[in-house]
């Protein structure tokens, strides 16, 4: 008996309406994810309101956009306020001058002057600021991110192989100089397009995460030329080694929208060989070149 034979199912162009209802909930599911994520990207102080990168020093210096004169040195990072100039830091007004202290590596305070946030942070061992205003013109124009249509043919089933100790892994960063190092637990291993492949992975943003830096051959291409990010799930408690890539969910990185970030480069070994058409596009606000 064919699939058309049997009660109650139809085909459609080979696919059966069970087929065709499994498509469709699949992308439901991206395009919700999809909105969220840009949701997050223009939010009031996302990643859009950036105007500047500042890196601090022990001369104190003006910040275009911020009151204050801001500085480092060994007991971190300080900000002298003028007479009538104030921020909210932790939800307490503060004023003359300002210890912050030091910031851990990626680790970040914020301090609000009206509807300004200034992040306040440590990227590759030096300290910096960086000014979020909601009304920049790159947060006022975006009108989300172009991406590939979601495809179920690009969600991959792979293995974890942990390394015995985590490997220190030093990359680049989209900021020339700058250097980032993470601790790399293991390796993801696949195959894609009859090819077995693997990407080194770094610790996710929460706990049973990974998270894999890549390029493969459409970077610079139909993608963003630097980098890409996928998270991938740790396996659970007795479930094996597996693990699922879904690159449908392939994200660009802040870097991909403005020069203000400083986001990590992948490591030599992830630049995969073949053309993962899925994900996140180049953004509209870079163009189409690399």
């Amino acid at each position: 008996m064919s699939v058309s034979d049997v009660p109650g199912t139809r085909t459609t162009g080979g696919l059966t309406a069970e087929d065709l209802s499994a498509q469709e909930e699949f992308a439901a599911r991206w395009e919700a994810w999809h909105r969220e994520r840009d949701a997050r990207l223009a939010s009031e102080h996302g990643w859009l309101t950036l105007t500047g990168l500042h890196w601090l020093s022990g001369e104190p210096q003006s910040v275009p956009g911020v009151p204050g004169l801001w500085s480092t040195g060994p007991e971190g990072v300080v900000v002298e306020l003028g007479a009538e100039e104030e921020l909210v830091v932790g939800g307490v007004p503060v004023g003359g001058r300002h210890l912050f202290g030091v910031v851990p590596e990626r680790g970040g305070v914020d301090a609000v002057w009206g509807d300004t946030v200034i992040e306040v942070a440590k990227r590759g061992g030096h300290d910096v600021i960086r000014p979020r205003h909601p009304g920049h013109p790159l947060r006022a124009t975006f009108t989300g991110t172009p991406a590939y249509a979601p495809d179920a043919r690009w969600v991959v089933t792979g293995r974890y192989e942990p390394f015995d100790v985590p490997r220190p892994t030093t990359v680049g960063a989209s900021v020339e100089g700058l250097r980032h190092v993470y601790d790399a637990p293991g390796r993801v291993v696949f195959r894609l397009d009859g090819r077995e492949l693997s990407l080194t992975a770094f610790n996710g943003h929460e706990p049973g995460t990974l998270t894999v830096l890549f390029t493969d051959a459409t970077s610079g291409v139909t993608t963003y030329a630097a980098n890409r990010a996928l998270t991938v799930e740790l396996p659970g408690e007795g479930g094996g080694d597996a693990v699922v890539l879904d690159f449908n969910r392939a994200v660009n990185l802040p870097c991909a929208y403005t020069d203000f970030a400083t986001c990590p480069l992948p490591p030599a070994e992830n630049r995969l060989p073949v053309a993962v058409e899925a994900g996140e596009l180049i953004p509209r606000e870079r163009g189409r070149a690399a």
